[in-house]
């Protein structure tokens, strides 16, 4: 597979063994941890340039979910692809890297359920968060679920667009940045872990695993998670948002303001999905000067 040039992802990725697979993740610089988890299509490619920024000061943290990026993609009958598991590895990678300070959550899309979750489960290591159109609650009552979702989490013909001919991959690399559509490139990128029928499992096990009404596996654990969210409320928080988001859109940005009125709030109403390529040379900055200001209180 290929991934990148070396001097697009310039780094030496870890691994850890989780019961025979292979979880890899970056373990970069020294100093208090931040750390970054990604959603889908994405993979730890989608924080390269806030680690480049932030290594000399912070000791950065990167996994790729199992199924994802450089990370070991098993059938169903060697993992379980769920929202569970996924905070479990996060947790099992924590534990295992020893991290005693507090914790910098930076979270995107599906990112944002996962490291709340962990964060619910360990409130006592959360002492900052940073949110990029993500979210850790059920759809907004105001929010539709979005048709191409629906058909990618419900149909056999979602299945085919997704594991047959990458459409989810695609499609994001598409329309996820929209004032600085992304260079091709970057897209190939994005896309490089997902190569292969057998590849590109993680991307339709995370779509079919959204949970949107009670019974649905993970409902209640996403209640749980929610209810949970307001012990975070005094924590120094950052949100960076790309309005244009056509799923994570205004309206899950106003139930993190509602839920976080005391947060700081950067909103591009021009941008997309992919705040971090899309606004780049604006919220790399940013976040680094969040975290320096933050260091100083």
């Amino acid at each position: 597979m290929t991934v990148t040039t070396s001097d697009d992802y310039p780094f030496s990725g870890k691994t850890l063994d989780l019961d025979g697979l292979s979880y890899h993740y970056l373990d970069e610089g020294s100093g208090k941890p931040v750390v970054m988890v990604h959603g889908n299509p994405s993979w730890s490619y989608y924080y390269r340039n806030l680690v480049l920024a932030l290594r000399g000061r912070y000791r950065c943290i990167v996994p790729d979910h199992i199924g994802c990026g450089l990370s070991d993609k098993p059938g169903d009958k060697r993992y379980d692809y769920t929202l569970s598991r996924r905070v479990d590895d996060l947790e099992r990678l924590i534990d295992h890297l020893g991290l005693e300070e507090k914790i910098t959550l930076v979270l995107h899309d599906w990112g944002g359920m996962i490291g709340m979750a962990y964060a619910c489960r360990h409130p006592e290591r959360i002492g900052r968060l940073v949110l990029l159109n993500t979210a850790a609650f059920h759809l907004p009552k105001e929010k539709k679920f979005p048709l191409g979702l629906k058909i990618c989490r419900d149909t056999p013909l979602g299945a085919l667009l997704v594991r047959g001919f990458n459409a989810f991959s695609v499609g994001a690399s598409l329309v996820g940045c929209k004032k600085h559509p992304m260079a091709r490139v970057v897209s190939r990128s994005y896309r490089a872990p997902y190569d292969s029928w057998k590849n590109r499992i993680a991307t339709l096990r995370f779509v079919q695993d959204i949970p949107l009404v009670p019974g649905d596996r993970n409902y209640a654990l996403v209640s749980e998670v929610a209810a949970g969210l307001a012990q975070f409320s005094e924590l120094p928080i950052a949100i960076f948002w790309g309005e244009l988001d056509f799923v994570f859109d205004t309206a899950f940005l106003a139930e993190w303001i509602r839920r976080y009125p005391k947060a700081k709030v950067r909103r591009y109403p021009d941008a997309g999905h992919y705040i971090l390529e899309d606004m780049k040379d604006e919220v790399v900055p940013l976040i680094a000067d969040f975290l320096n200001d933050t260091d100083k209180r």
